[in-house]
């Protein structure tokens, strides 16, 4: 092999480098995207919660779960949660949920735990994992 050869081959490389790095998806984070809404006209359920709804755009098997007041979260990423599910194995598929809803194959990260109730006019960020794809979304219910 000459060394105009070895010249092209290397070069070839490096555009080919280049152009999977740039102009692929092979190197980028996969997220959710996440939709919240709170029901009009809704009634707080049994246990007297506020009553908001999480739409995913996709159906995923998520592995994590958690709802924290988003002021605590930026000064502490580990701040303690409101709502944490964690998945042991295979938690169903879904697409649509509600704030402190039991989703089967999933349990709370904390046995026993119940989900404090939201206040009004406070953010919170909802976290969720499924795999090694993640999703964020911030809401405040008003």
């Amino acid at each position: 092999m000459t060394k105009n050869n070895k010249v092209l081959i290397s070069v070839l490389v490096v555009l080919a480098g280049i152009y999977v790095f740039f102009f692929t998806n092979w190197f980028t984070t996969k997220t959710v995207r996440i939709a919240s809404f709170v029901p009009p006209f809704h009634a707080p359920d049994e246990r007297h919660r506020a009553v908001i709804l999480f739409r995913l755009f996709g159906t995923y098997q998520l592995t994590e779960i958690k709802v924290v007041p988003l002021e605590d979260f930026e000064q502490d990423p580990h701040a303690t949660p409101l709502w944490h599910l964690i998945s042991d194995s295979n938690s169903i598929p879904v697409e649509k949920f509600a704030y402190g809803q039991h989703i089967h194959g999933m349990r709370e990260a904390i046995r026993g735990a119940e989900p404090d109730d939201l206040q009004t006019n406070v953010m919170y960020r909802l976290i969720i994992v499924a795999g090694h794809i993640r999703g964020v979304h911030d809401f405040e219910i008003k």
